[in-house]
């Protein structure tokens, strides 16, 4: 007999280009592309509860002429869906533009009524970010492309120009892959997750205040969120080779965090799919990231970030995420035989799973490994940025240095950014130290006493 969690996960059997659960109290639904002549993808990418309907895109790899059959669905109160209109393209943003009373998810504008509108200027770029404007938000969206388009659209006229291209204004060497945005405390920043073979000239995470654009990091980064109350916290997440990144703009002032990796088949920059933070119940986020998912708190207290933990690892594409009359539900990009390198693929497919937030506690237990460095040169006295310890079961650290040095491991139990000494560690070529058993703390950092080069790994298991 299948479990409820099996029965919530479970997909049924696609008919007509659709598939929904009949079993009663237990809502499935899925979506499937063309089988061919071109085999892609039918990923979720937004998911976005307005006019009494869920509404959801899919998309291909590369917008149009990769695979046919998506387009812009309609799910009702009573979890039937409708395919509304036909596009094959690759979009990911949602948006709710307050002052016209519409939303836009993909290249589509919708009111109050669910009366959508297919802006066709859009056809041909991937939308990845739908953001407040700076300068007339009553009027005016920003439109965020995968490629480093940014383009202002008038959510009245319908009318849209291009403002920027962040491939020249960031000065991106490779084929970039732009991900999440967010407009907060006067800036607007862009995630850049193009990690590939080739290295990380194609990633990072930008900011804008509507004159200049600023590099703030080049490794990968994935999504940008926050309030638009509560002290407007906004967050980032990406990752480089030692952990997952997670930065806060606390008043004006960054602050760099690091989170244990529950995995690594996320690193390339087309595993990713897309990763997010989204606020699934009132005043909650949760954090989806390197397979794992965390619970955050979006007010930052005496300027410091607290609450941050691991709720789960697992190993399934996300695309987006959100809350649906009471249900948590969580988008998929499932079977993707992606132009017949997945050789069993068949038909691409992907399911929107319905259940509780609870549920997610039911899923893998925390685990995961990171640290601040990785072969890294780190200067005397520098602490390192810190990492998270809350939340995790055995812990072990490994540390190894290209000289005899000594380290100062330090604790925050209070998360409110006062450290204590917890033990003073030396290291010759290599050493490990084992925590005590429910030893934790909220954050652990490390500071060098002598300039080398070393690396540190944190193991939870």
């Amino acid at each position: 007999m299948l479990s409820r969690r099996r029965l919530l996960g479970a997909l049924a059997a696609p008919a007509a280009g659709l598939a929904q659960s009949h079993l009663p109290g237990i809502p499935n639904i899925g979506v499937k592309a063309d089988t061919g002549p071109i085999r892609s993808e039918c990923g979720v990418g937004a998911l976005l509860p307005w006019a009494d309907a869920l509404w959801a895109v899919t998309y291909n790899s590369h917008m149009q002429g990769t695979g046919s059959g998506l387009g812009l669905y309609r799910i009702a109160e009573d979890l039937t869906i409708e395919r509304v209109h036909v596009h094959d393209g690759t979009h990911a943003n949602r948006f709710v533009h307050a002052a016209s009373n519409q939303a836009i998810v993909g290249p589509y504008l919708i009111d109050l009524k669910g009366n959508w509108t297919f802006l066709e200027q859009f056809a041909n770029h991937r939308l990845t970010a739908t953001m407040k404007h700076l300068g007339d938000p009553a009027n005016l969206v920003y439109m965020l492309t995968m490629e480093g388009l940014l383009f202002e659209l008038d959510v009245n006229t319908r009318k849209s120009r291009q403002v920027a291209d962040l491939i020249r204004e960031c000065k991106i060497g490779k084929r970039p892959h732009f991900k999440g945005g967010f407009t907060g405390q006067g800036r607007v920043l862009a995630a850049n997750n193009g990690f590939y073979e080739y290295g990380e000239e194609g990633a990072g995470l930008f900011e804008w205040d509507g004159k200049s654009w600023r590099a703030l990091s080049r490794k990968p980064h994935m999504d940008c969120a926050g309030r638009n109350d509560m002290g407007n916290v906004v967050f980032a997440t990406g990752w480089d080779e030692s952990s997952v990144l997670f930065w806060a703009l606390v008043k004006g002032q960054w602050q760099r965090y690091r989170l244990p990796k529950s995995s690594h088949a996320f690193e390339h920059a087309w595993q990713t799919e897309w990763m997010r933070i989204r606020e699934v119940e009132t005043e909650h986020f949760l954090v989806d990231i390197q397979g794992g998912f965390f619970e955050l708190q979006p007010v930052a207290f005496a300027d410091r970030i607290w609450g941050v933990k691991p709720i789960c690892q697992h190993l399934r594409i996300i695309p987006d995420y959100c809350a649906f009359r009471g249900l948590l539900a969580l988008a998929g990009n499932q079977t993707t035989p992606n132009r017949d390198n997945n050789p069993v693929g068949g038909q691409p497919q992907a399911g929107i799973w319905f259940g509780k937030t609870d549920d997610l506690w039911s899923w893998g237990k925390p685990q995961g490994w990171g640290g601040p460095w990785r072969r890294a040169a780190v200067t005397k006295g520098a602490p390192s940025d810190p990492f998270l310890m809350t939340g995790y079961d055995k812990k072990v650290l490994h540390l190894k240095c290209d000289q005899p040095a000594g380290f100062d491991l330090e604790v925050d139990f209070l998360g409110d950014g006062e450290w204590s000494r917890y033990e003073r560690l030396k290291v010759n070529g290599y050493a490990f130290h084992v925590f005590p058993p429910g030893f934790s703390a909220h954050w652990v950092r490390l500071v060098p006493l002598a300039s080398c080069t070393a690396s540190a790994e944190f193991i939870y298991t």
